[in-house]
Order: structure tokens, then C-alpha cells, then sequence
């Protein structure tokens, strides 16, 4: 008998079988309040038999990219890759020297160029990101952010992303969901990308767009893009796309800004389990520390709107032990 009882406990234990401790599935993340909630969550709509459980299909979470899965500050990557673009493309644009946006940006006068608005701003987008093909636009973000430091850490912007969040994503495609970008950043900006960095296949992207389109460049067809906006997802455009592109309600929404306010908004008011979410950058020593007077990623409305429906908010700071990976 004892020697049976031997043989089973060697069984078990190379077999994987053994009993043991749960892995911890969110490790950066302090133990507390914020926590709790996303595991509670998670828990309710995927425990069968439950009166909350939600079938796989419909467990759907969106993530804002800017300030909810890496760093913004001090300025929208995406605005630093405009900005270099113009630097690439100047020797092609004489005329830019002595024309605004442009020239602010040829001479480093940052407070010209932010004091021109969107409007500025979106003829930098439009000159620095259209007349190539869909691939070739590609391949030109894929070669800048091999490149491409963080001016504050000097680390590749596909390092600022923050380590919590890897973790949160993993822990709910894990538990049968299907995580999607809705940020205001351009779609074919973050494609190249996401996947690898993420965990987040392009057909998951959703974001704002320029025209394009198809022609035949001798026998190859090609899609071109269009110095024309298509669609700005932000604010309230972010439930209409997530609409158009996924076509099911989220269960779960996570974002840093008021430009989520109303993605937060939509999925927060749907039946059954919801859950909404706000990165709250208040670490000011490992991170930045902002919200209501920030002009990139301000966030006043949002936190009012959380604290009045029960949202739950990422206090950086205490919430999380560690914020980019490799920390």
C-alpha cells in the first residue's frame, strides 16, 4: 500500500497533476481594489451556470490605444512620426520651407505648430501619410519605429508600452475574449504593429482613416491613399465605429481620456455584465502625472463620469508595481 502510495505522489507530480497554487494572472498590478474588480469581472461572466455568465462570442473588450496601452506624452507618437516624415520629405518639397505647418516644423518651433489647432495638424497628417500604397505606408512605419527612441527614456516607442496591460490582455483572451483597438490614432498607423506588440491582429484595429483608393499600377493592384480624411475616431465617432467595424456591443471598455468618454458611455449602458475602465496617469516620477490641464490626454469630464456611475479608475501610482516592462 505504502508503495503504491509513492508511485501515485511520483505520478502526479511529473504529470503536472500535483496540486498547487494559482498563478497570479495580473502581476504588475498591486493588490487592492482596481484589481479585485477586473478579476471579480472576468470571474462573473465566465463561470457557467452563473447569472452572469456571457458566452464566448460576446465577450468583447476595446482598449484606447494613446495613454491606455503605452505612453503619450510628451506628444502622440504618431505626431512624432509626422514630424519626422516632414524632415524625410522636405528635400522633395522646396516650398515648404516657407509654408505653415511645414515650416514650423522645419525650423523646431513647436509653439507655431500647436498654435496652428487640428487644423494644422491634420494638413501635417495628410501631407506626411498620403500618396504611397497601403504596403509601402506599411513598410515606412515598420522601419521608423525600429528606429525611433522615446526623447525622455530613449527606449524604442514598442518598449513605452505598459506592462499591467500586456497582462491584462493576456489574462482576458485567456478567459475566451476578443480584445480590440479603438483609438483615435490612424488604422494603418497601428497595424504593422499591434499584433506583435499587443497580441492584437490587425482585423482588431480600429481607428481613424484617409481615403484610398484601388488602381492598377501596370499589372499589380495597389490601393493608394488619399491626402482626405475619411473618418477621425474620437469622441463620439468611437461607439459608431465600433459599430460599423465590430458589429457587437463590448462587454468591457478601457480608456485614459475624454476622447473615450463616450465609448465608455456606450458599453457601460448595455445589459448584463460591464465593466469600464480609466487609466488615471498619476505617477509622476515613473510615468507623468496629468489629467485635467493636459492638452494631450486630458481627463476631467471622464472622471467625473466615473465617479458618479461606479467606473473603476487605474490609480497609477498605487495600482500598479511596475509601469513599462523590464522595470
Amino acid at each position: 500500500m505504502k508503495k503504491n502510495l509513492i508511485t501515485l505522489c511520483f505520478v502526479l507530480i511529473f504529470t503536472g497533476c500535483m496540486p498547487r497554487e494559482a498563478v497570479d494572472p495580473l502581476p504588475s498590478w498591486g493588490e487592492g481594489q482596481t484589481k479585485e474588480a477586473i478579476i471579480q469581472f472576468v470571474t462573473e461572466v465566465t463561470t457557467e451556470g452563473g447569472t452572469g455568465f456571457v458566452p464566448a462570442p460576446e465577450r468583447i473588450a476595446v482598449f484606447d490605444n494613446d495613454g491606455t496601452l503605452w505612453a503619450e506624452q510628451p506628444m502622440y507618437v504618431q505626431l512624432v512620426f509626422a514630424l519626422d516624415r516632414v524632415k524625410a520629405l522636405a528635400p522633395e518639397h522646396p516650398e515648404w520651407k516657407d509654408e505653415q505647418p511645414f515650416k514650423a516644423v522645419l525650423e523646431g518651433d513647436m509653439e507655431t505648430l500647436l498654435a496652428g489647432g487640428e487644423h494644422a495638424l491634420l494638413n501635417l497628417v495628410m501631407a506626411t501619410h498620403a500618396g504611397t500604397t497601403q504596403k509601402e505606408f506599411a513598410q515606412i512605419v515598420k522601419d521608423w519605429l525600429a528606429t525611433a527612441r522615446h526623447p525622455k527614456t530613449g527606449r524604442p516607442y514598442t518598449e513605452m508600452v505598459y506592462q499591467p496591460m500586456l497582462e491584462l490582455l493576456a489574462y482576458l483572451r485567456a478567459n475566451g475574449f476578443k480584445t480590440y483597438i479603438v483609438s483615435g490614432g490612424g488604422i494603418e498607423f497601428m497595424r504593422p504593429w499591434t499584433e506583435a506588440v499587443y497580441g492584437i491582429p490587425p482585423e482588431q484595429v480600429v481607428g481613424s482613416s484617409i481615403k484610398t483608393k484601388f488602381e492598377m499600377r501596370g499589372s499589380e493592384p495597389v490601393l493608394v491613399r488619399l491626402p482626405e480624411l475619411n473618418f477621425l475616431d474620437d469622441k463620439d465617432e468611437k461607439p459608431v465605429a465600433i459599430n460599423q467595424h465590430i458589429g457587437r456591443r463590448p462587454i468591457a471598455a478601457f480608456g485614459n481620456s475624454d476622447g473615450d468618454l463616450q465609448m465608455l458611455q456606450w458599453v457601460a449602458a448595455g445589459d448584463g455584465p460591464r465593466f469600464a475602465l480609466y487609466v488615471h496617469h498619476t505617477d509622476g516620477n515613473r510615468e507623468w502625472a496629468y489629467d485635467r490641464d493636459s492638452s494631450i490626454g486630458r481627463l476631467a469630464k471622464g472622471l467625473e463620469a466615473a465617479a458618479a456611475n461606479g467606473w473603476t479608475v487605474v490609480d497609477m501610482k498605487e495600482d500598479w508595481r511596475v509601469i513599462f516592462p523590464d522595470n
